[in-house]
């Protein structure tokens, strides 16, 4: 690779290195292909998306993101009409999309793909303008991603207490929403707990469900919870993190490429790809115009990802 210096968007509070011990690995990572990493950090004053235009205000090098799901997801809000490859440093507990993409959980084999200057495009999807790699949704999920932060900051990041947090968050849980989803032009009208859009199919497969098809033609796949009471909740969730669930009894799954979604209330919460925030309504869900690019395996350059 020609260029000699990376500017890595470093999210400190991923993963289970401390900050510091993360900047000096991923720094010896680099040096061992000769290349210089420069850090921009994420705080609160300084959000992913904010951090990834200020690495591309810097000039010509190598721009990477190490941070979980939702750090690479800001990050590629910036990246979407950039003509500029982006490196992906998984330090997340899913890692879904590094995952789905081929990317190494291993810290120094990821370094090691970013320096090979392999990349590929892939096409994200978009809530309201706001890029997400893997999934964006509505109702049950930002409260449960509200209160895993909450365990986190007690017990640490971990698989573990990702899933005691769907349990801790459903079990206090009782808002129904009431909808419109219009998709491809078909309107529903329906009362639920949840709806879950999926850009993924990978992290379909992991959950055990259909829908790959429909991300290979390039649709996102829309999961829409029964009505039911709060354990009812419960077990349908249960189910999906299993792998046990089944279509018309723990959920109901959409297809298209053009997903509306209208409610009365004007403002939500709405989780992108495990980060949090207050959206207002109605909410559109589509294909971003322009796809980013991402260093990648060879063997994964035409995969459905």
């Amino acid at each position: 690779m020609s260029s000699q210096r990376a500017i890595v968007i470093l999210n400190r509070g991923s993963g289970r290195q401390n900050g510091d011990q993360a900047e000096t690995t991923i720094r010896n990572a680099f040096a061992r292909h000769g290349i210089t990493a420069e850090f921009i950090h994420i705080d609160k004053r300084n959000d992913p998306k904010s951090a990834a235009h200020q690495a591309l205000s810097r000039g010509d090098g190598i721009i990477a993101v190490a941070g979980g799901d939702g750090t690479i997801s800001g990050v590629t809000s910036a990246m979407v009409d950039q003509d500029r490859p982006l490196g992906i440093i998984p330090q997340g507990t899913f890692n879904y999309f590094a995952r789905s993409m081929g990317i190494p959980e291993d810290l120094d084999r990821a370094v090691d793909l970013i320096a090979s200057g392999e990349s590929r495009p892939v096409h994200v999807a978009t809530i309201n303008g706001e890029t997400f790699l893997n999934n964006a949704s509505i109702g049950a999920y930002p409260a449960i991603l509200k209160t895993r932060e909450g365990i986190y900051r007690r017990w640490g990041r971990s698989r573990i207490a990702a899933y005691w947090s769907v349990i801790k968050a459903l079990i206090d849980f009782r808002t129904t929403l009431k909808l419109t989803i219009v998709v491809d032009g078909k309107e529903n009208t329906l009362r639920t707990p949840l709806v879950f859009a999926v850009n993924n199919a990978f992290q379909l497969d992991q959950m055990g469900l259909d829908g790959k098809d429909c991300i290979a033609r390039g649709d996102m796949v829309l999961l829409v919870a029964p009505d039911t009471y709060r354990f009812g909740l419960l077990r349908h969730a249960i189910a999906l993190a299993t792998g046990l669930a089944k279509p018309h009894t723990d959920y109901e799954m959409l297809c298209g490429s053009e997903i509306d979604i209208r409610m009365k209330q004007r403002k939500r919460y709405v989780a992108r790809d495990g980060e949090v925030s207050i959206m207002k309504g109605p909410y559109r869900l589509t294909r971003a115009a322009s796809p980013i690019h991402i260093y990648v395996p060879i063997a994964a350059k035409e995969a459905v990802r």
